[in-house]
């Protein structure tokens, strides 16, 4: 029995698409919506397996969300129908009646991966057991003791050598002035005597102290070594167990073409969990059973994770790291959306000058428009400033904005002048106010969002809450106006991370509601509803404050 699904709800009256989804950046074909609404439907009723999403609050245990993928396809038959997936395992398992299977199960009883970790788990079991032997930590102990130990009486011998010194040279200095020189040179060999005593007694501490610390060293070495000795060999079984999988998990492609995880990203990093997404799970199964795609969706189910920002129900592309390389490979042969992000969404837009004298100008930022130049367009404010003011030195962009904002930028006409800018920036006394709409009505009025952001390396340019490598991004708000469901606020950025008021809008510790055409952190619209309206900065030539100020459109 296939996983083939028919479609419960006529499909009649819908065309099929011209080419296939572009996987990373896509409106969901109707066809795909319905599949999705369909497979929703199932996840909210089901009792096929028991499985924390987050969203039943009755539930207890960990709570993971998960996403899932829907392939529309057509069978051998030519009915339409879709395939249904979900990345990683769901409840502890690779096998659900409704989805399809792994492209590679290593969790078979048989499977050689399974065989593999039963070599592996006893040594980590091995190792762990020295790690917390009662005898180790007693040695350690023993050995950070006597080292304190040592240092301290080292120490206090020094100091009482030192002031036997100094009264050994107070007696010679008093006893030259009133003894004779007979009695003077007796003396004289009795006190160097004693500092010789002395000098032998202080080495002879320190030879004892490094002895004792010599043992105790070599009783923790013996542990350190035996642990060390396992990882390295858990290290080399592990690199060999992990690199037999990359050569097993093989991918097809409609033209019949198997490749490895090892040879789609020869020279490249294989992330962690490569191949165990919905998409390539998806496409595997219906290349294997002679289905052909038509068009996918992915969405996300549950609640979010710590980190990253995945909205209950919202769709979303696939991931950069781990499924572009397969994907390149799996959809060689088929006919493919364009990439929108090859496109120039600038060209036809005008940028308008708000403000212009001989060292600088204040222009406002269409949306969707770069700028500097990207990887693959170059139409830019940056380029449209160079075109326009061809004698002007430097990099003219003091700042940037998130290619989706609309707003305010300052444009430097020397490089002289975007230096003195420039450093405003880096001293933060430039002020700047953000205006920006949200999917829905927030409770509080006003307040202040602390959390660190970094890029997700494995899916960029989406940037991750990371208290651990993240840097720090801090946000102040204030709401202007609540209205139809949505809330207007202004932002008031005390730093300038990349896409800090759309991570601190959305993310769940933040205000936990995305802005209003947000495509990463929230849901597509007919543009981002974030504008930076105001700022206020010191000319650089007169040094007055300045304060220019644009109202969005939105």
């Amino acid at each position: 029995m296939t996983k083939f699904t028919p479609f419960k709800t006529s499909t009649a009256g819908l065309s099929l698409p011209e080419k296939f989804t572009f996987p990373f950046y896509y409106e969901p074909h109707p066809l795909s919506v319905m599949a999705v609404n369909e497979l929703q439907g199932y996840l909210k009723t089901q009792t096929d397996f028991d499985h924390n999403f987050g969203i039943d609050t009755s539930k207890e245990g960990l709570v993971i969300g998960k996403m899932f993928g829907v392939l529309v396809v057509e069978n051998l038959e030519g009915e339409l129908g879709y395939l249904s997936a979900f990345s990683g395992k769901l409840a502890d398992s690779n096998h659900h009646e409704r989805f399809v299977p792994p492209v590679f199960d290593m969790l078979t009883e048989d499977s050689f991966f399974n065989q593999g970790m039963k070599v592996l788990n006893p040594m980590n079991r091995q190792i762990e057991a020295l790690e917390n032997d009662k005898a180790f930590a007693e040695a350690r102990a023993t050995l950070k003791q006597l080292k304190a130990t040592a240092e301290r009486e080292l120490s206090d011998a020094k100091i009482l050598a030192k002031a036997q010194k100094k009264e050994r040279k107070d007696k010679r200095t008093a006893a030259k002035m009133s003894m004779s020189v007979e009695d003077f040179e007796a003396l004289n060999e009795a006190l160097r005597q004693e500092s010789i005593r002395s000098n032998f007694l202080l080495k002879d501490m320190a030879k004892h102290w490094k002895y004792r610390i010599e043992e105790a060293t070599e009783r923790v070495r013996e542990y350190v070594d035996r642990i060390n000795e396992l990882k390295a060999i858990r290290k080399e079984k592990s690199a060999a167990l992990q690199q037999q999988l990359f050569d097993n998990y093989t991918f097809l492609n409609q033209k019949g073409e198997q490749k490895s995880l090892s040879e789609i990203f020869e020279g490249q990093t294989l992330i962690a969990g490569a191949g165990e997404c919905a998409a390539p799970k998806l496409l595997q199964y219906a290349f294997l059973h002679g289905f052909k795609p038509i068009a996918m969706a992915e969405f996300w189910w549950g609640e979010s994770p710590k980190s990253e920002i995945r909205q209950h129900g919202n769709y979303y592309p696939a991931c950069r790291g781990k499924c572009k390389p397969i994907l390149g490979h799996m959809l060689q042969g088929m006919q493919v959306d364009d990439n929108p992000m090859l496109v120039n969404t600038a060209f036809g837009q005008q940028i308008k000058t708000i403000y212009e004298d001989n060292a600088m100008l204040i222009i406002n930022k269409p949306p969707d428009f770069l700028s500097v130049p990207g990887k693959h367009v170059e139409d830019s404010v940056q380029f449209r400033m160079q075109l326009k003011y061809p004698t002007s030195t430097g990099p003219m962009t003091v700042h940037r904005l998130d290619m989706s904002t609309s707003g305010l930028m300052l444009i430097a006409k020397t490089k002289e002048v975007h230096a003195i800018l420039q450093k405003q920036f880096i001293k933060r006394s430039v002020k700047k106010r953000y205006v920006a709409i949200l999917d829905g009505i927030l409770d509080k009025d006003e307040g202040m969002i602390d959390l660190p952001l970094r890029v997700d390396l494995n899916d960029r340019p989406r940037q991750l809450v990371c208290y651990e490598h993240g840097k720090k991004a801090v946000t102040k708000w204030k709401v202007v106006e609540r209205k139809y469901g949505k809330t207007r606020v202004h932002f008031f950025p005390i730093t300038g991370r990349t896409h800090q008021l759309r991570v601190h809008a959305a993310h769940p510790l933040g205000l936990n509601m995305p802005i209003v055409g947000d495509d990463l952190y929230g849901k597509k619209a007919n543009r981002l509803h974030l504008h930076a309206e105001q700022i206020t900065f010191h000319h650089p030539e007169s040094r007055a404050e300045m304060t220019f100020e644009i109202a969005a459109d939105f």
